[in-house]
Protein backbone atom coordinates (compact mmCIF):
# COMPACT_ATOMS: atom_id res chain seq x y z
CA UNK A 1 0.00 0.00 0.00
CA UNK A 2 1.25 3.28 -0.97
CA UNK A 3 1.99 6.39 1.43
CA UNK A 4 0.12 9.43 1.76
CA UNK A 5 1.92 12.02 0.72
CA UNK A 6 -0.69 14.29 -1.15
CA UNK A 7 -3.83 16.44 -0.84
CA UNK A 8 -6.09 18.04 -3.16
CA UNK A 9 -7.72 21.04 -2.37
CA UNK A 10 -10.13 22.75 -4.80
CA UNK A 11 -10.26 26.52 -4.19
CA UNK A 12 -11.93 27.48 -7.79
CA UNK A 13 -15.66 28.28 -6.10
CA UNK A 14 -16.92 31.56 -6.95
CA UNK A 15 -18.27 31.96 -3.46
CA UNK A 16 -21.51 33.28 -4.14
CA UNK A 17 -23.02 32.50 -0.82
CA UNK A 18 -20.80 35.20 0.46
CA UNK A 19 -20.94 38.32 -2.05
CA UNK A 20 -19.93 40.73 -1.93
CA UNK A 21 -17.70 40.41 0.13
CA UNK A 22 -16.02 37.92 -2.50
CA UNK A 23 -16.68 40.25 -5.40
CA UNK A 24 -12.95 40.79 -5.76
CA UNK A 25 -11.78 38.51 -3.50
CA UNK A 26 -11.74 34.82 -2.96
CA UNK A 27 -13.64 33.35 -0.22
CA UNK A 28 -11.32 30.94 0.85
CA UNK A 29 -9.22 34.25 1.88
CA UNK A 30 -11.90 35.45 4.30
CA UNK A 31 -10.58 35.29 7.68
CA UNK A 32 -11.10 33.18 11.25
CA UNK A 33 -9.94 36.13 13.91
CA UNK A 34 -6.88 36.88 11.46
CA UNK A 35 -5.78 33.93 9.32
CA UNK A 36 -7.98 32.92 5.88
CA UNK A 37 -10.05 29.77 6.30
CA UNK A 38 -7.64 28.52 3.96
CA UNK A 39 -4.53 28.32 5.58
CA UNK A 40 -6.27 26.74 8.45
CA UNK A 41 -6.81 23.60 5.72
CA UNK A 42 -3.22 23.62 4.75
CA UNK A 43 -2.18 23.34 8.24
CA UNK A 44 -5.16 20.69 9.08
CA UNK A 45 -3.60 18.28 5.93
CA UNK A 46 -0.09 18.58 6.90
CA UNK A 47 -0.68 18.20 10.68
CA UNK A 48 -1.77 14.50 9.76
CA UNK A 49 1.67 14.22 7.59
CA UNK A 50 1.17 15.64 3.65
CA UNK A 51 4.31 16.88 2.06
CA UNK A 52 2.74 18.33 -0.80
CA UNK A 53 -0.79 20.17 -1.90
CA UNK A 54 -2.33 20.33 -4.63
CA UNK A 55 -4.13 23.54 -5.05
CA UNK A 56 -7.16 23.72 -7.70
CA UNK A 57 -7.34 27.27 -8.64
CA UNK A 58 -9.52 29.47 -10.82
CA UNK A 59 -9.98 33.07 -12.60
CA UNK A 60 -9.61 35.94 -9.69
CA UNK A 61 -7.42 33.05 -6.98
CA UNK A 62 -4.47 34.80 -6.97
CA UNK A 63 -4.69 36.05 -4.14
CA UNK A 64 -4.70 32.15 -2.50
CA UNK A 65 -1.20 31.62 -4.40
CA UNK A 66 0.56 34.92 -3.36
CA UNK A 67 -0.70 33.92 0.52
CA UNK A 68 1.40 31.12 0.43
CA UNK A 69 4.36 32.45 -1.95
CA UNK A 70 7.36 34.52 -0.94
CA UNK A 71 6.60 37.76 0.16
CA UNK A 72 9.93 40.38 -0.77
CA UNK A 73 8.25 43.88 0.01
CA UNK A 74 6.17 42.77 3.09
CA UNK A 75 9.06 40.85 4.37
CA UNK A 76 11.91 43.37 3.58
CA UNK A 77 9.68 46.63 5.38
CA UNK A 78 9.07 44.33 8.22
CA UNK A 79 12.39 43.37 8.69
CA UNK A 80 14.32 47.08 8.42
CA UNK A 81 11.19 47.71 11.01
CA UNK A 82 12.96 45.51 13.25
CA UNK A 83 9.49 43.06 13.51
CA UNK A 84 10.94 40.08 13.88
CA UNK A 85 8.12 37.88 15.17
CA UNK A 86 5.66 39.30 12.18
CA UNK A 87 8.60 38.33 9.83
CA UNK A 88 8.64 34.75 11.35
CA UNK A 89 5.15 34.23 10.98
CA UNK A 90 5.33 35.83 7.27
CA UNK A 91 7.94 33.60 6.30
CA UNK A 92 6.57 30.48 8.09
CA UNK A 93 3.36 30.31 5.98
CA UNK A 94 5.86 30.08 2.39
CA UNK A 95 7.28 27.06 3.97
CA UNK A 96 4.34 24.57 5.35
CA UNK A 97 4.92 22.57 2.42
CA UNK A 98 5.22 21.67 -1.55
CA UNK A 99 2.48 23.78 -3.20
CA UNK A 100 1.68 22.75 -6.93
CA UNK A 101 -1.39 25.07 -8.50
CA UNK A 102 -3.72 23.43 -11.36
CA UNK A 103 -6.60 25.46 -13.18
CA UNK A 104 -10.49 24.56 -13.30
CA UNK A 105 -11.35 26.67 -16.40
CA UNK A 106 -15.06 25.94 -15.87
CA UNK A 107 -17.23 25.54 -12.82
CA UNK A 108 -18.13 22.33 -13.86
CA UNK A 109 -18.34 21.43 -10.22
CA UNK A 110 -16.61 19.18 -7.81
CA UNK A 111 -16.16 16.38 -9.20
CA UNK A 112 -14.40 17.98 -12.43
CA UNK A 113 -12.07 19.80 -10.07
CA UNK A 114 -10.89 16.93 -8.77
CA UNK A 115 -10.52 15.62 -11.98
CA UNK A 116 -8.22 18.57 -13.26
CA UNK A 117 -5.30 17.13 -10.41
CA UNK A 118 -4.97 14.49 -12.03
CA UNK A 119 -2.21 14.69 -13.42
CA UNK A 120 -0.22 16.26 -10.50
CA UNK A 121 -1.57 13.61 -7.97
CA UNK A 122 -0.39 10.79 -10.28
CA UNK A 123 -0.95 6.85 -9.47
CA UNK A 124 -0.91 7.83 -5.47
CA UNK A 125 -3.35 7.74 -3.53
CA UNK A 126 -4.47 11.47 -1.72
CA UNK A 127 -6.36 13.41 0.28
CA UNK A 128 -9.23 15.72 -0.40
CA UNK A 129 -9.96 18.48 2.06
CA UNK A 130 -12.64 20.86 0.98
CA UNK A 131 -12.51 24.40 2.86
CA UNK A 132 -15.88 25.34 3.77
CA UNK A 133 -15.65 22.97 6.54
CA UNK A 134 -12.24 23.55 9.15
CA UNK A 135 -11.96 21.26 12.46
CA UNK A 136 -10.25 22.35 15.43
CA UNK A 137 -6.53 22.63 15.47
CA UNK A 138 -6.54 20.69 18.47
CA UNK A 139 -7.66 17.61 17.09
CA UNK A 140 -6.22 15.96 14.41
CA UNK A 141 -9.54 15.04 12.03
CA UNK A 142 -7.71 13.43 9.33
CA UNK A 143 -6.09 10.68 11.24
CA UNK A 144 -9.25 8.62 11.36
CA UNK A 145 -9.66 8.75 7.62
CA UNK A 146 -6.03 7.73 6.97
CA UNK A 147 -6.08 5.01 9.54
CA UNK A 148 -9.30 3.83 8.05
CA UNK A 149 -7.32 3.51 4.55
CA UNK A 150 -4.34 1.30 6.03
CA UNK A 151 -6.53 -1.06 7.36
CA UNK A 152 -9.39 -1.29 4.58
CA UNK A 153 -6.62 -0.42 1.68
CA UNK A 154 -10.40 1.04 0.05
CA UNK A 155 -11.58 4.64 -0.20
CA UNK A 156 -12.41 6.37 3.05
CA UNK A 157 -15.42 9.65 3.35
CA UNK A 158 -15.16 10.97 6.61
CA UNK A 159 -18.58 11.45 8.29
CA UNK A 160 -20.74 13.03 10.81
CA UNK A 161 -24.38 12.50 12.32
CA UNK A 162 -25.99 16.41 11.42
CA UNK A 163 -29.55 17.23 12.14
CA UNK A 164 -32.07 15.55 10.03
CA UNK A 165 -32.92 18.83 8.91
CA UNK A 166 -29.68 19.09 7.69
CA UNK A 167 -29.33 16.32 5.29
CA UNK A 168 -30.31 18.22 2.03
CA UNK A 169 -26.89 19.93 2.49
CA UNK A 170 -24.70 16.96 2.40
CA UNK A 171 -24.43 13.49 0.61
CA UNK A 172 -25.56 10.96 2.76
CA UNK A 173 -24.38 7.51 3.56
CA UNK A 174 -25.26 4.34 4.99
CA UNK A 175 -25.63 4.19 8.70
CA UNK A 176 -23.83 0.58 10.23
CA UNK A 177 -24.75 -1.81 12.90
CA UNK A 178 -21.74 -2.29 14.93
CA UNK A 179 -19.40 0.24 16.69
CA UNK A 180 -16.21 -0.59 14.23
CA UNK A 181 -14.18 2.59 13.91
CA UNK A 182 -15.53 2.33 9.75
CA UNK A 183 -17.68 0.68 7.36
CA UNK A 184 -18.56 -0.24 4.10
CA UNK A 185 -20.33 2.47 2.52
CA UNK A 186 -22.89 0.77 0.16
CA UNK A 187 -25.19 3.97 -0.75
CA UNK A 188 -24.11 7.51 -1.01
CA UNK A 189 -26.62 9.78 -1.99
CA UNK A 190 -26.29 13.51 -2.59
CA UNK A 191 -28.60 16.09 -0.67
CA UNK A 192 -30.96 14.16 -0.27
CA UNK A 193 -34.39 14.99 1.20
CA UNK A 194 -35.26 14.34 4.85
CA UNK A 195 -37.43 11.44 4.03
CA UNK A 196 -35.27 9.95 1.38
CA UNK A 197 -31.81 9.71 3.53
CA UNK A 198 -30.64 6.56 4.14
CA UNK A 199 -29.09 8.18 7.81
CA UNK A 200 -27.73 11.16 9.45
CA UNK A 201 -24.15 9.98 8.40
CA UNK A 202 -22.91 13.25 6.07
CA UNK A 203 -20.02 13.72 4.26
CA UNK A 204 -18.12 16.64 5.50
CA UNK A 205 -15.43 17.96 3.35
CA UNK A 206 -12.63 15.02 4.05
CA UNK A 207 -11.62 12.20 1.86
CA UNK A 208 -9.02 9.69 1.26
CA UNK A 209 -9.07 8.55 -2.08
CA UNK A 210 -7.30 5.90 -4.22
CA UNK A 211 -6.07 6.86 -7.59
CA UNK A 212 -8.94 5.00 -9.22
CA UNK A 213 -11.67 8.00 -8.69
CA UNK A 214 -10.12 9.25 -11.44
CA UNK A 215 -11.45 6.53 -13.61
CA UNK A 216 -14.65 7.28 -12.62
CA UNK A 217 -14.13 11.10 -12.80
CA UNK A 218 -13.20 10.72 -16.38
CA UNK A 219 -16.29 8.12 -17.55
CA UNK A 220 -18.98 10.77 -16.04
CA UNK A 221 -21.68 12.22 -17.90
CA UNK A 222 -22.86 16.20 -16.56
CA UNK A 223 -25.68 16.23 -14.10
CA UNK A 224 -27.82 19.64 -12.93
CA UNK A 225 -26.63 22.43 -14.58
CA UNK A 226 -23.48 20.93 -16.66
CA UNK A 227 -21.76 19.73 -13.42
CA UNK A 228 -20.00 16.63 -12.96
CA UNK A 229 -20.66 15.11 -9.47
CA UNK A 230 -18.09 14.03 -7.24
CA UNK A 231 -20.75 11.93 -5.16
CA UNK A 232 -20.99 9.94 -8.52
CA UNK A 233 -17.71 8.45 -8.68
CA UNK A 234 -17.82 7.83 -5.25
CA UNK A 235 -21.14 5.54 -5.66
CA UNK A 236 -19.20 3.86 -8.13
CA UNK A 237 -16.55 3.02 -5.75
CA UNK A 238 -18.95 1.84 -3.07
CA UNK A 239 -20.53 -0.49 -6.09
CA UNK A 240 -17.08 -2.05 -6.56
CA UNK A 241 -16.71 -2.57 -2.65
CA UNK A 242 -13.90 -0.12 -2.78
CA UNK A 243 -15.64 2.67 -0.41
CA UNK A 244 -15.80 2.93 3.28
CA UNK A 245 -16.64 5.64 5.77
CA UNK A 246 -15.11 6.63 8.79
CA UNK A 247 -16.55 9.12 11.59
CA UNK A 248 -13.98 12.34 12.73
CA UNK A 249 -13.84 12.89 16.45
CA UNK A 250 -13.19 16.33 15.57
CA UNK A 251 -15.34 19.14 16.23
CA UNK A 252 -16.15 21.01 12.94
CA UNK A 253 -16.72 24.82 11.94
CA UNK A 254 -19.32 24.84 8.66
CA UNK A 255 -18.02 27.76 7.13
CA UNK A 256 -19.78 27.55 3.90
CA UNK A 257 -23.27 29.46 5.07
CA UNK A 258 -22.48 33.30 6.58
CA UNK A 259 -24.46 32.56 10.13
CA UNK A 260 -22.09 29.19 10.92
CA UNK A 261 -19.26 31.72 9.74
CA UNK A 262 -19.79 34.33 12.30
CA UNK A 263 -19.98 31.66 14.71
CA UNK A 264 -16.80 30.13 14.05
CA UNK A 265 -15.18 33.75 13.82
CA UNK A 266 -16.11 34.08 17.83
CA UNK A 267 -14.84 30.48 18.85
CA UNK A 268 -11.69 30.96 17.24
CA UNK A 269 -11.10 34.52 18.69
CA UNK A 270 -12.15 32.80 21.90
CA UNK A 271 -9.48 30.04 21.42
CA UNK A 272 -7.02 32.84 21.71
CA UNK A 273 -4.91 33.74 24.87
CA UNK A 274 -4.29 37.29 23.93
CA UNK A 275 -7.90 38.34 22.97
CA UNK A 276 -10.47 35.39 25.02
CA UNK A 277 -10.48 37.94 28.57
CA UNK A 278 -11.68 40.88 27.00
CA UNK A 279 -13.75 39.44 24.08
CA UNK A 280 -15.95 37.69 27.09
CA UNK A 281 -16.31 41.19 28.82
CA UNK A 282 -17.46 42.18 25.68
CA UNK A 283 -19.77 39.21 25.49
CA UNK A 284 -21.66 39.59 28.21
CA UNK A 285 -22.16 43.00 28.28
CA UNK A 286 -23.28 42.96 24.46
CA UNK A 287 -25.71 39.99 25.77
CA UNK A 288 -26.90 42.04 28.43
CA UNK A 289 -28.05 45.02 25.83
CA UNK A 290 -30.15 42.37 23.78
Amino acid sequence: MKTLRKAVIPVAGLGTRFLPATKAQPKEMLPLVDTPVIQYVVEEAIRAGIESLVLVTGRGKAAIENHFDVAFELEDTLRRRGRQEDLELVRGITHLAHFAYVRQGEPLGLGHAVLCARYAVGDEPFALLLGDDVFDERDRALDALIAAYHATGKSVVGVQEVPLEHVSRYGIVNATNSQGSSWDVTTIVEKPAPKEAPSRWAVVGRYVLEPRVFEHLAALEPGVGGEYQLTDALAALAREGRLVAAPIPAKRYDTGNKLDYLKANIEFALKRDELRPEFIAYLKDLAQEL
